[in-house]
């Protein structure tokens, strides 16, 4: 079983496992802020992993850069797309973790993408977890140690929970514009929200509507962070981060996977970016990516 690193602050319990360097559990006075599972169990629904080189899908599990076109394992079969990126189930390092007779509030993994034929290049990553009584800020850094550019997206993936049954949370969704997908899921066309039922701009309960769309034109605070608020019959969580620097968030209710929460995936591009271009990350040899976001109970 991979190690875990077990974080307190005030009143907030978090748990990291280093095998996907998985957020496993999070718990403010004993009450689930995201859904968990068993240390030793598969996980769920890529609940609590992080999602890099890239959120989402690409869609055909193939995409060009530069002058080539490489093919990517097809891990959404039904649908023959890759699917979230290369490091949601693989086993990460801890470099830095809490003493044994502290509450040190931080834990730092690493793991190294190694070039393969559907992504030729080398980035070092690293994240950090750090824990204060006002939250879980998650900080990913991505370095291209390799020779060539790479292209490069990212975003976590926790399932917010605010009681057993989805249907009953209140949304806050501060965004104007949806991308409406095809039966790929993949991008069709991007929307006004006031023309589809996936207007959460105003508070209200999600109800009997499907949601698994990405979502933009986030509207952010005088502190420039966009924040999604969920609240239910257990309370409230919110998720915030800078919208400047992740414009997108992906939003599952997940209608028909039989598993808790609200999914609000943060992500530096859309869904098919590798082929689409959009908000997609160059990194050049030598540069950095470094986005962070922050989980509070409400």
């Amino acid at each position: 079983m991979s190690r875990q690193f077990t974080l307190r602050s005030g009143a907030l319990h978090a748990e990291i496992t280093e095998r996907a360097a998985a957020l496993r559990v999070l718990r403010h006075d004993g009450r689930d802020l995201v859904a968990s599972w068993p240390a030793d169990g598969p996980i769920p629904c890529y609940s609590g992993t992080l999602l890099a080189p890239w959120p989402n899908r690409v869609g055909g599990a193939r995409y060009g850069f530069g002058d080539e076109t490489f093919h990517l394992p097809v891990n959404e079969e039904d649908l023959g797309n890759a699917l979230h990126g290369l490091v949601a189930d693989v086993a990460w390092e801890a470099v830095e973790w809490p003493a044994a007779d502290d509450e040190h509030g931080l834990v730092r993994l690493a793991h190294t993408i190694a070039p393969t034929p559907g992504y030729p290049f080398t980035l070092a990553l690293q994240v950090t977890y750090s824990l204060t009584p006002e939250g879980l800020t998650t900080t990913l850094t991505a370095e291209n140690t390799g020779t060539a550019a790479a292209p490069y997206g990212c975003g976590p993936h926790p399932w917010l929970l605010a009681g057993d049954t989805v249907e009953d949370y209140e949304l806050h969704l501060p965004a104007d514009r949806v991308l409406l997908v095809d039966e790929a899921l993949l991008p069709r066309s991007l929307e006004d929200v006031s023309a589809t039922p996936y207007d959460f701009r105003v508070p209200r309960v999600i109800g009997g509507v499907p949601v698994d769309h990405a979502f933009t034109g986030l509207a952010a605070g005088a502190d420039g962070l966009a924040r999604i608020r969920v609240r239910g019959p257990e309370g409230g969580v919110e998720i915030r981060w800078e919208a400047a620097a992740m414009p997108w968030v992906q939003v599952c209710t997940g209608t028909g996977l039989g598993y808790a929460g609200l999914a609000v995936e943060p992500m530096t591009c859309p869904p098919d970016a590798f082929n689409s271009g959009t908000d997609l990350i160059v990194l050049q040899p030598g540069e950095k990516a470094e986005r962070s976001w922050t989980i509070s109970p409400l």
